[in-house]
């Protein structure tokens, strides 16, 4: 059987797939995208029913594509987002193959390009982009245990509160999925145990403006260097019920209990750290410094914003925190369920080529790896803070693309001298 043949090789169909082949297309550089599922599959399989956009419709979109029908500062659904991105690979002619898998990636000896192993057979290309973003498989920390009597699950796999068993669930991690699944699950009258660890909680709005525009005007979306230590912090944020600022003191009043990062689980008990009030202060002190902020740039720039003197009000502590919960007895506390919502690894083992750190992590710089020819586009903090979101990665992919075809351009030069 012949081998196909291309110039360049897009891995994954997601947001960072499509918006690659809109740029490769547009300077006429020949290319196939291969996807394992359908395109933004993820989206309709790896979140919960109720899950909509973290940002505005108006803002987590590409340029030259809005989303039909929905009011700029609505919040898409995780339907409407997946079909977003379909549209979006039709509108620019996307060359998207479904249903094939990538198993091996290997460089060519004694020749230019990559020899990719497929389900669906073999293909040689000149250059390879990675574009199978973060959330790849579920990750589960090792002190999970397995228990009988209790149903444990990742947040990829919640879908709505009637999946779960009768009694009290235990939601660990308190980034925006976590957060999200533990309020929609204390309203449908589950008592909820939340686990809460180190995150930023920025403000949904502030001042009449979204926290999505605040961080553009004031730069930080393009920040371009990770702050120490900030590596692995999650964003408590919610575009759920049109969108509200997450208040970790609201959720326990209303019937939350909140307790530090889970420690370790030894028989029926689990442990918790001493460190809630920390989270929750420096989480506290993330969202207190944008309000800071966005008045400061209000002030500065004479702008006619309505002031928010409320934004500025705490709640008092609830009991979980003024008394913070160390050890549960899990049967005592009725627990019969338990929904990890601690992120996701990524598997690169079948990138059999020098693109890799020791700990088998991506090696780039502004998604230009250390192997020539091979790119990653959709990784967070890729070029910039924004870099894992819809707009971020379109940038990024534009970068990636002419980073192509300059290299195109040298390797179909000829010398008279050849000849």
């Amino acid at each position: 059987m012949a081998i196909e043949k291309t110039d360049t090789l897009v891995i994954g169909a997601g947001q960072a797939g499509v918006a690659t082949s809109e740029h490769l297309s547009k300077l006429g550089i020949a290319h196939i995208v291969l996807e394992r599922d359908r395109i933004a599959q993820r989206w309709r399989t790896q979140r919960w029913d109720s899950l909509v956009a973290n940002g505005p419709a108006w803002h987590d979109r590409f340029p030259s594509l809005q989303f039909e029908g929905l009011a700029p500062d609505a919040f898409a659904s995780k339907e409407r987002t997946a079909d977003y991105l379909v549209a979006y690979a039709k509108q620019h002619r996307a060359p998207v193959r479904e249903g094939v898998t990538v198993t091996k990636v290997i460089r060519n000896q004694g020749r230019s390009g990559f020899t990719i192993e497929t389900s669906s057979g073999t293909i040689e290309a000149k250059r390879v982009v990675v574009a199978t973003g973060p959330f790849q498989n579920p990750a589960i920390p090792p002190i999970a245990m397995h228990y009988d009597n209790i149903t444990q699950i990742h947040s990829s796999e919640y879908k709505n509160p009637q999946q779960l068993p009768a009694g009290a669930v235990l939601v660990i991690g308190a980034g925006s999925s976590g957060v999200q699944i533990a309020d929609e699950l204390q309203r449908a009258g589950k008592r909820v145990y939340l686990s809460v660890g180190a995150h930023d909680r920025p403000p949904r709005s502030y001042r009449n403006r979204d926290f999505v525009w605040w961080l553009g005007v004031l730069g930080l979306w393009d920040l371009e260097t990770m702050e120490p230590g900030k590596e692995h912090v999650t964003i408590a944020v919610s575009g759920a019920h049109g969108g509200y600022t997450i208040d970790f003191r609201e959720l326990a009043h209303r019937g939350i209990t909140l307790v530090g990062l889970t420690q370790a689980f030894t028989g029926n008990k689990v442990y918790f750290q001493e460190n809630l009030n920390e989270n929750i202060a420096a989480g506290d002190a993330s969202y207190l410094a944008l309000l800071d902020a966005a008045d400061a740039y209000i002030e500065r720039n004479g702008l006619d914003l309505p002031e928010e003197p409320t934004a500025r009000h705490k709640l008092a502590d609830p009991t979980c925190l003024s008394n913070p919960i160390l050890e549960l007895d899990m049967i005592t506390a009725g627990i019969t369920s338990i929904i990890w919502a601690t992120g996701f690894s990524s598997d690169y083992s079948w990138l059999q080529v020098n693109a890799l750190d020791t700990q088998g992590k991506p090696q780039h710089q502004r998604g230009v790896s250390s192997e020539p020819g091979v790119y990653f586009v959709g990784l967070p903090w890729l070029s910039r803070r924004g870099s894992a979101f819809i707009w971020g990665v379109w940038h990024d992919a534009k970068h990636i693309a002419g980073h192509i075809a300059t290299q195109q351009q040298y390797t179909a030069y000829h010398s008279p001298l050849d000849e």
